[in-house]
C-alpha cells in the first residue's frame, strides 16, 4: 500500500469512529497506535509514550489549567452582573445602545475569560433576557449573543490559542498578541453592524424610555466602578506580561489569583465554590491533556509517513494550484468540519497535516493560527449544528426556536467571514503586535 493510502486509510478511520460517538482522543490515539504498530512493529508503541514525555517537559502547558481556573473562578464571581448594569446605563440612550454594550460585555469577559461557553452563559442569562423585555428583536439579539461570545476564542487569553500554540509548537505569548487587533476588529465590525441595522430599523433595537436614561453623572461615574476589578484582573493578567514582567507562565499564575482575589473581594469564595471550580477546571484540563497526546502520537506516525509533502506535491504540482489557493481550500475544508465538530476536534484532526503545510507553502504560523481561530468562530455558528447554535437552544426562552438562532446568525457569519477575508488581505494586522513586543 502506498504512503498516499495509507494516510487517507489513517483519516477515514478516524472518521469513522468519531461518527460512532466515541471520544475525540480516544478516536485519534487508537487510529495513531495501531498505525505505529502496523507500520514499525513493537517499536512503533513508543510513539504514544514519547508524546506523553514531550507533552509533560513542555514547561508552557502549565497555563492550561490556570486559565480555565481563572475562566470558571470568574464565573463565580457575578462581576458580569455589575459590568451589564454599567453597560445597560451608558448605552441605553443609543439605537440598539443594549445589544452594543452586549458586545462591550463580551470583549471584557473574553479578556478575563478566555472560553467561548462562559461567554454565551453570561450572555444568555443576563442580557438576553434584559433586551427582550426592552423590545429588542429576538433574531436580532440571539445573534448578538451568539457572535460576542464567539471572541472568547479570539481575545487572550484564549485556550484556543494555547491548544494551536501546543500543538503547532509556536509560542502562545505571540499568538496571543496576535490575536488582539483581529479580536477588537470582530468586535468593531460587530458594533458597526448593529448601529447601522438599528439606525435604519428603529424597531430592532429601541432606546431606553426617558425614565430610564435620566440618571445623573454622579450615578453614571459610581457605576463606572463596576470596570475597575474587571480592569484589575486583565492589568494583572496581560498586563504585566506584555511590559515584560512576567512570562506567560507567571502571568497565568497572576490571572488565577487575581480571579481568586476578585471572588473573595465580592464575597462569594466559598467552600462549594472553591470545590466546584477546582473538580471542573481538573475535568476540562485532563480531557484537554489527553487530546494534545493524541494528536501529537497521531502527527508523529503521519510525520512518518512523508504524507505532508506527498499532499503538497499532489495540490501545488499535480492540481497547479498557488500557495494562496491551497491556504483558501483549508479554511473552507475548516467550514465544513465545523458544521459537525467542535474547535478541538477540528484543530487536533487536521492539525499534523495543515501546520506542516503551512510552513512548507511558506506562510507564518502565527498568522495562520489567527486564521484558523476565526475561522473555527464561523464554525460555531455554522448549521445543522454549529456548537454555539446548540449552546443557544439550550440556554433561550421558549419564545426563541430553533429557526429563529439558525436565522439571526446569518448577518454576523456574513460579517465575520469579512472581517477572515481583511485579516487574510492584511496580515500585519495579526502580526504587528508580537512584532513590534518581541523584535523591538
Amino acid at each position: 500500500m502506498s504512503y498516499e493510502m495509507i494516510a487517507i486509510t489513517m483519516f477515514s478511520g478516524m472518521m469513522v469512529l468519531l461518527l460512532t460517538g466515541q471520544r475525540v482522543f480516544g478516536a485519534i490515539g487508537f487510529v495513531a497506535v495501531i498505525f505505529a504498530l502496523l507500520l514499525w512493529g513493537t517499536g512503533g508503541s513508543e510513539l504514544g509514550f514519547s508524546a506523553a514525555m514531550k507533552l509533560m517537559k513542555w514547561y508552557p502547558l502549565l497555563t492550561l489549567p490556570l486559565f480555565i481556573y481563572m475562566g470558571y473562578m470568574l464565573s463565580e464571581s457575578g462581576i458580569a452582573d455589575d459590568l451589564y448594569k454599567m453597560f445597560h446605563v451608558w448605552f441605553g440612550p443609543v439605537r440598539g445602545g443594549l445589544a452594543i454594550g452586549t458586545i462591550g460585555l463580551m470583549v471584557v469577559i473574553s479578556a478575563m475569560n478566555g472560553l467561548s461557553v462562559a461567554g454565551m452563559a453570561i450572555g444568555a442569562t443576563i442580557a438576553l433576557p434584559e433586551l427582550l423585555r426592552r423590545g429588542y428583536d429576538k433574531v436580532m439579539v440571539t445573534g448578538v449573543i451568539q457572535a460576542g461570545s464567539s471572541l472568547g476564542i479570539l481575545v487572550p487569553p484564549s485556550v484556543v490559542l494555547v491548544l494551536y500554540g501546543m500543538i503547532a509548537r509556536q509560542p502562545v505569548g505571540q499568538l496571543w498578541l496576535a490575536g488582539v487587533f483581529p479580536g477588537l476588529l470582530m468586535a468593531t465590525l460587530f458594533i458597526v453592524y448593529i448601529a447601522v441595522r438599528c439606525w435604519l430599523q428603529p424597531n430592532l433595537g429601541p432606546v431606553l424610555p426617558a425614565e430610564e436614561r435620566n440618571v445623573s453623572l454622579r450615578e453614571k461615574l459610581r457605576l463606572l466602578q463596576a470596570g475597575i476589578l474587571p480592569f484589575f484582573i486583565f492589568f494583572m493578567m496581560t498586563g504585566l506580561f506584555l511590559m515584560g514582567y512576567t512570562s506567560l507562565v507567571e502571568s497565568s499564575a497572576v490571572g488565577a489569583v487575581a480571579a481568586t482575589f476578585a471572588a473573595l473581594v465580592k464575597g462569594r469564595l466559598t467552600r462549594q465554590v472553591l470545590h466546584d471550580t477546582v473538580r471542573k477546571s481538573l475535568a476540562v484540563s485532563c480531557m484537554f491533556m489527553w487530546i494534545i497526546v493524541a494528536a501529537l502520537c497521531f502527527g508523529a506516525v503521519f510525520d512518518g509517513l512523508g504524507a505532508v509533502k506527498a499532499i503538497e506535491h499532489f495540490f501545488v504540482d499535480q492540481l497547479g494550484l498557488t500557495p494562496w489557493e491551497v491556504l483558501i481550500l483549508m479554511q473552507l475544508s475548516y467550514l465544513i468540519m465545523g458544521m459537525f465538530l467542535d474547535d478541538t476536534a477540528m484543530l487536533v484532526i487536521v492539525a499534523p497535516l495543515y501546520v506542516p503545510l503551512v510552513k512548507l507553502l511558506g506562510f507564518d504560523l502565527i498568522w495562520y493560527g489567527v486564521l484558523y481561530t476565526i475561522t473555527c468562530q464561523i464554525a460555531y455558528m455554522t448549521p445543522p449544528f454549529g456548537y454555539n447554535l446548540f449552546l443557544m437552544r439550550a440556554m433561550a426562552p421558549p419564545e426563541i426556536t430553533l429557526g429563529d438562532i439558525y436565522r439571526s446568525i446569518i448577518p454576523f457569519v456574513a460579517v465575520m467571514v469579512f472581517g477572515l477575508i481583511v485579516v487574510m488581505v492584511f496580515p500585519q494586522i495579526a502580526l504587528w503586535l508580537p512584532q513590534h513586543v518581541y523584535l523591538r
